[in-house]
């Protein structure tokens, strides 16, 4: 149990308050800590994290819609689907004040969305009209390990999508939609409102909301020093005691620094 006041406390909002509008507020991540984060690939955010202890970060099935979508960084606001129940999962609910619509006029600019679809692949979670909206309110990306619909429309509203594909039911033929903003499991991975997401063309990476600064100062120095060891194999540097860098690496690493 995580202690109160803890960086990783979290209270979930219960369902009046969602009606009310009321959600668990996304704070803005810095720019300098957004740019630092830009300029490290997932691979090397994963390993920092492998060190730190957390194996499970990677989303599974969270694949580019498209190549060349390059790599985004935000705060992840979360959306969670269960299965479809027939009383509930119905065209009916998408006026509901718990729908997918109104879970996107909570979305925050520069969010990064995260839904949580179980795995579905045979009911697609969000169409063109509903990721065209998502654009207008300068939503980063979407990230779901279930599909969309429509994709030949999604992929005209130029909103960065990665998921497991496309299918032609609507969400409600196998899924129903029950809250926003509140922990989610993603690919097999649990998400918290808050927590960072950065996903490039590998997919899908969390980072605990309380190793967001530990992990943007590893990842550039990380970076710095997997550029430095590939340069050293463009020059014919074999790999053994190169990658890992033993200590007489390490020295000559730490004199191109100086």
């Amino acid at each position: 149990m995580v202690a109160s006041g803890s960086p990783l406390a979290y209270s979930p909002p219960d369902s009046e308050s969602q009606r009310n509008g009321d959600t668990v507020q996304t704070t803005p991540l810095s720019k300098e800590l957004h740019d630092t984060l830009s300029k490290i690939t997932t691979a090397s955010i994963t390993t920092i994290l492998l060190k730190k202890g957390l194996r499970n970060v990677w989303m599974r099935g969270t694949r580019p819609i498209k190549p060349g979508q390059g790599r985004l960084v935000g705060r992840a606001f979360t959306l969670r689907f269960v299965p479809a129940r027939e009383d509930l999962a119905t065209p009916e609910s998408w006026s509901s004040p718990i729908s997918t619509r109104a879970a996107i006029e909570a979305m925050p600019e520069g969010a990064i969305v995260v839904a949580d679809a179980m795995g579905v692949t045979d009911a697609g979670i969000f169409g063109d009209i509903l990721c065209a909206r998502m654009v207008k309110k300068n939503v980063a990306g979407l990230i779901t390990d279930g599909v969309v619909r429509d994709i030949a429309g999604v992929l005209g509203t130029g909103l960065p999508v990665w998921c497991q594909g496309a299918a032609a039911p609507p969400s409600v033929a196998g899924l129903t939609f029950v809250s926003w903003q509140e922990p989610i499991g993603c690919g097999g991975v649990a998400v918290f409102p808050n927590d960072v997401v950065v996903v490039d063309d590998d997919g899908a990476v969390l980072i605990p909301q309380a190793l967001v600064e530990a992990v943007a100062k590893e990842g550039t120095e990380q970076e710095r020093l997997e550029g430095w060891i590939m340069s050293e194999v463009e020059r014919g540097v074999a790999l053994p005691g190169l990658y890992p860098p033993n200590d007489e690496a390490k020295a000559r690493y730490a004199a191109t620094k100086k």
